[in-house]
């Protein structure tokens, strides 16, 4: 519990020192997210399922999960769901708050909403919970790894945000406040909604928010962006990882 804490606080602290809002999405970002061209439709799409792979081994592992997903979980045990049709809800949810601050999706963004969910449950049916702790913990930093290449795919597609990065991002160009500030107060909303409700939280949750942002970054510098004219815009775009 003190470790989540001090890893919440060195958020703040982060997300207090950036200054001002991250301009909108660029114009032509905005304009190709529903064109995609062959190699981005099958970045986007390996790059989800990856994601949702990633996200179920931390399942799996049953050491705590991301805090999305730990109110995936928290919803999951209330209703008796699938753990993934829940992520689709939860998003889908996310997206209907994107009306009043006027963000628009993009073929990414609904794509997004869905395999992540359908790739979760697709994982968790085909494999079983380790018992093994030392395979477990492995689960968990296979599994971040994994969330990390997964993101760098489908942000380098340049087909749109998130859902939970649209907010992100929104909420920042409205408020004003610093991009860190506003995806810490998000995260930690969702993760204290996910743990009231019963959702799986623990060392793979502290895991996991202390090395995404290292796994996303790396990833984005190493994976090719496409197409390649958008390489620049999209590293402005997502400035916020």
């Amino acid at each position: 519990m003190f470790a989540s804490l001090w890893v919440m606080a060195q958020g703040f602290v982060r997300a207090w020192c950036q200054d001002g809002p991250v301009s909108a999405p660029p114009s032509a970002l905005r304009d190709a997210a529903w064109r995609p061209t062959a190699p981005q439709l099958v970045r986007l799409m390996i790059g989800l399922v990856i994601f949702g792979c990633g996200d179920a081994l931390l399942i799996l592992a049953d050491l705590g999960n991301s805090p999305w997903t730990v109110l995936a979980g928290g919803m999951a045990k209330q209703t008796g769901i699938e753990i993934g049709l829940c992520t689709i809800i939860i998003s889908g949810v996310v997206l209907l708050l994107w009306i009043p601050l006027r963000e628009r999706p993009g073929l990414g963004t609904v794509m997004n909403a869905i395999v992540i969910g359908l790739a979760i449950d697709a994982t968790l049916a085909v494999f079983s919970p380790p018992s093994a702790l030392i395979v477990r913990i492995a689960l968990v930093l296979l599994g971040i790894a994994l969330v990390g290449v997964g993101s760098g795919l489908y942000i380098n597609a340049a087909l749109g945000r998130g859902p939970r990065d649209g907010l992100m991002t929104a909420l920042h160009l409205r408020t004003g406040r610093p991009i860190a500030l506003v995806r810490t107060v998000i995260e930690v909303t969702a993760l204290a909604i996910g743990i009231a409700l019963g959702g799986v939280f623990g060392v793979g949750t502290i895991a996991f928010a202390v090395l995404i942002g290292p796994a996303v970054h790396l990833a984005l510098r190493v994976l090719p962006a496409a197409p390649p004219e958008l390489a620049d815009e999209v590293a402005t775009e997502f400035e916020g990882w």
